[in-house]
């Protein structure tokens, strides 16, 4: 078995993976830059060293951080999610120096990460996917000729994109003309090509992902869905598990194709296959090679630690389920609540924790890094934390995120968790048959005023005047 694995990450993901460490019996190594001394990984982690001083850089020098894995006699590897854990060329290290990737090998990463070649791969497995083109556009007319082919509304797309970024709907061919260069330009900035392609765009479909693992000894699972259809600008704000808006027969079917998808591809360890649907038609859109931020609701509908999968699976050991052992009960909901001004265009808002406290009670888990007094730097992602509640029943478990929501204290800086309480309210929302234009489709999501509560005002009061005091 893997004995030390060095964590390629900061936050909550290097957090959760401590602790799974720590269940098994394994050391744990973390990683930081100077902003991130006195983070939560760093604290819990078995040993923690510093990559540099810039912000950002240290966690993405995949030559250094792996020559710390070795220095620090790591057996392995563990990216978690963002930074490095979809780049071919970690993996590729890794291989080179001994060291365990805990995730797929670096050839499947460059295929699945081109969205392409996925495209490419998944045509001829027979997964349907959204018409597009079969390969990178090479200028304006060609994107032009291939949108009329293919009708509007189309997507410009970054070839190596992800997480929502390097994407613009076009519903004409004025504003595919304006669109083309900007899309080249973030696809350079933010994943250094500047290749792009084009599909259609499926309008206000639902976005369904399922789970897979898969072992070195050629066998395959899928562990259902999740619903990722409450999104903004094509990022992600509420998960469910499963989805509330599939029939039996739809679930076992999106299932069969996540598997047949990794298969195709020879995929190992633990990964998620994308979806569309829309009017009963399901379309392949991409796979994300690496632990998904919303895993803990598949974990909380299934009982699988993910995390332990990955590192069993890394070590060669065969799954640790069979597909007929993997069932589901309840619903999941996962709440990505961030340092972000809901009424401001969701501006971040970075600053100091004055007073954190957690919500508790059955069928509630979260997964954080942060504490009171911790002073969230403005480098990385807003994501404060992850809240994550179940139940058996679809009614209880709204009911169980709202008070949960309710429940949880979170000041010195503004939240999106006003902002989830008026999607429980929503009555489109309650009755589970949501798309991806919901937030757009409920402006008056943002119509709501923060509860002001008596130690809300005692507390606001004391810092004020410790912060007066120089305390």
């Amino acid at each position: 078995m893997i004995k030390k694995i060095l964590i390629a990450n900061r936050g909550e993901i290097a957090v959760r993976i401590v602790r799974a460490c720590a269940e098994m019996g394994i050391r744990s190594v973390a990683i930081y830059t100077e902003p991130d001394r006195h983070a939560l990984h760093v604290k819990r982690a078995d040993e923690a060293y510093q990559v540099g001083d810039d912000p950002l850089q240290g966690y993405l020098n995949a030559h250094r951080i792996v020559n710390l894995a070795v220095e620090a006699g790591c057996d392995a590897l563990h990216p978690g999610y963002g930074f490095l854990s979809e780049n071919p060329e970690i993996a590729r290290i890794c291989k080179e120096r001994g060291v365990i990737f805990i995730g797929p090998s670096a050839e499947v990463i460059h295929r699945m990460g081109d969205k392409t070649e996925a495209r490419q791969a998944m045509i001829a497995a027979g997964i349907p996917v959204t018409p597009g083109t079969e390969g990178n556009l090479k200028d304006v007319a060609e994107a032009k000729q291939e949108a009329q082919r293919i009708g509007y509304p189309i997507m410009l797309k970054a070839t190596s994109g992800g997480g929502g970024r390097g994407i613009r709907r076009c519903d004409n061919e004025p504003e595919l003309e304006r669109n083309f260069d900007r899309v080249i330009s973030e696809a350079t900035k933010a994943f250094g090509s500047a290749d792009i392609f084009l599909e259609k765009c499926i309008v206000n479909p639902k976005h369904i992902e399922v789970q897979i693992l898969a072992d070195s000894l050629g066998n395959t699972i899928h562990l259902f869905e999740r619903d990722c259809s409450i999104q903004r600008r094509n990022q992600k704000l509420v998960e469910i598990a499963p989805s509330p808006q599939l029939t039996p027969e739809q679930r076992a079917y999106v299932g069969d194709l996540a598997v047949r998808a990794a298969q195709a591809v020879g995929y190992e360890n633990a990964g998620t296959v994308e979806f569309l649907l829309a009017d009963n038609q399901v379309y392949f859109m991409e796979m994300n090679t690496r632990v998904q931020v919303e895993h803990t609701i598949t974990e909380a509908i299934t009982g699988v630690d993910i995390v332990r999968e990955q590192i069993r699976i890394a070590a060669g050991l065969p799954l640790g389920y069979r597909q007929e052992d993997i069932h589901h009960r309840g619903f999941a909901l996962q709440f990505r609540i961030n340092a972000e001004d809901p009424k401001n265009n969701f501006l971040p808002t970075f600053g100091k924790i004055s007073r954190y406290y957690a919500p508790g009670g059955p069928g509630v888990r979260v997964d954080t890094a942060i504490y009171t007094g911790y002073t969230i730097p403005p480098y990385f992602d807003s994501m404060c934390l992850k809240l994550i509640v179940w139940s058996l029943t679809w009614e209880e478990s709204l009911n169980r995120a709202s008070r949960a929501l309710d429940d949880m204290r979170l000041q010195g800086i503004k939240t999106t968790a006003p902002y989830y309480q008026r999607i429980l309210e929503n009555p489109v929302f309650r009755s589970g048959k949501f798309d991806t234009s919901f937030v757009d489709a409920h402006p008056d999501l943002l119509q709501y005023s923060e509860k002001k509560r008596p130690e809300d005002v005692a507390m606001a009061i004391a810092t004020a005047i410790a912060a007066y005091a120089g305390l």
